[in-house]
């Protein structure tokens, strides 16, 4: 039966606590990889993003979820703008260029080609982005979700968009 909840009989051989099997489940969900930039005034930076959707058609809203106290939070504060950067299928060196994390006196872009935008740096080897105007930040627990609209953006290749499924909903 679908939607069983808390009162189902386990499916497996080991038994899960209802947090493990909480956890396992959301891992389910599929979601993508971006690279969210930001810029203001003279700085800018850039971060790994897999919490992303597309929230409305019009206007056309997306939302963001951001971990709390990482240092993009600050620049797009005072910009009130970023760049959702999608990755291609196989994302190769921009994936491996931002997981390691960015500190606020490092440069993100090193080496990398990147266009300016009025939201932020847009990166040569997207597969997508997307130019946003935040409309509104909310607590999300240990994330801030953030609704913004899209005010611009463009399809750089005809590649699909990279998928991401994780173990365990309990960590990215």
């Amino acid at each position: 039966m679908l939607g069983c909840g808390t009162h189902c009989e386990p499916t497996r051989e080991r038994e899960l606590s209802k947090t493990d099997a909480i956890y396992e489940a959301m891992g389910r969900i599929p979601s993508g990889i971006a690279i969210l930039t930001s810029r203001a005034g003279d700085r800018s930076t850039g971060m790994l993003a897999s919490w992303f959707q597309q929230a409305a058609f019009a206007p056309p809203l997306i939302t963001v979820a951001i971990h709390k106290g990482r240092y993009i939070e600050e620049l797009i504060g005072l910009s009130g703008k970023f760049v959702l950067n999608l990755l291609p299928e196989r994302p190769g060196s921009l994936m491996r260029h931002f997981a390691r994390g960015f500190g606020p006196d490092e440069d993100a872009f090193a080496g990398l080609q990147v266009a300016n935008s009025n939201a932020g740096p847009v990166l040569r080897g997207a597969a997508a982005h997307l130019l946003c105007k935040v409309q509104a930040r909310h607590d999300a627990g240990d994330h801030y979700l953030y609704l913004a609209e899209a005010k611009g953006g463009a399809v750089t290749t005809q590649e699909t968009s990279y998928i991401h499924r994780r173990r365990s909903g309990a960590t990215y």
